[in-house]
């Protein structure tokens, strides 16, 4: 065991891209080859890369240069780049192409854009400055509230487009149709398709 642990601690030192792993658990497991590296942390668990933070129950990393990291469990952590902190109950994270999947109750904070969002499943890639929002969204941006079933938010440009029975309300005023987009810098609202809604003129 001593000696698969030395093994474990020297590959993951290793860089992929420039990175390197830190890590802490209660306990681990794991094998080293050639080819694949396997490490389990059980309990507490954390990893930490230059760009990436993750907290879980559990946390499984694998493939050349443990490429893939895998967490389940009261999963939290924080992208300190784009500065986008998040929950869930399962990710799994691609070191190489910096594509993280969050599934079950995800919870997505953007703290840059002042930005809060919900949905069931995630998909955020950091390359290109977009999070996919699937089943039950819901987002939060000054004064608008926005829900729909499907969304893709550009964290560059700062657009929103939902899709799926959307619906965006801005106060009082209330707007639905079959494809919606948000701008969230001027807060302009575009619809599109079966375009209906409410507004309430204050004078």
């Amino acid at each position: 065991m001593k000696q698969i642990l030395f093994l474990l601690l020297a590959c993951i030192c290793l860089p992929l891209s420039a990175e390197n792993i830190i890590f802490r658990a209660d306990s681990m497991t794991g094998s080293s080859s050639e080819s694949a590296e396997y490490a389990k942390l059980n309990g507490n668990a954390t990893i930490i890369t230059p760009t990436m933070e993750i907290y879980a129950d559990t946390i499984e990393m694998s493939g050349k240069n443990y490429r893939y990291i895998k967490a389940s469990g009261n999963v939290s952590g924080t992208n300190t780049e784009s500065k986008i902190d998040f929950t869930c109950e399962q990710l799994i994270y691609d070191r190489d192409t910096e594509v993280a999947t969050m599934q079950n109750t995800v919870h997505l904070v953007d703290r840059e854009n002042e930005t809060v969002a919900n949905a069931e499943v995630m998909d955020y890639d950091k390359k290109k400055d977009t999070v996919i929002m699937q089943i039950s969204v819901t987002m939060q941006q000054k004064n608008n509230i926005c829900i729909g079933s499907h969304a893709v938010y550009n964290t560059a440009t700062r657009m929103l487009y939902l899709s799926g029975n959307p619906q965006i309300t801005q106060g009082s005023d209330v707007f639905r149709a079959q494809e919606i987009s948000l701008n969230l810098d001027t807060q302009e609202v575009q619809l599109h398709g079966r375009v209906r809604g409410s507004v309430t003129d204050n004078d």
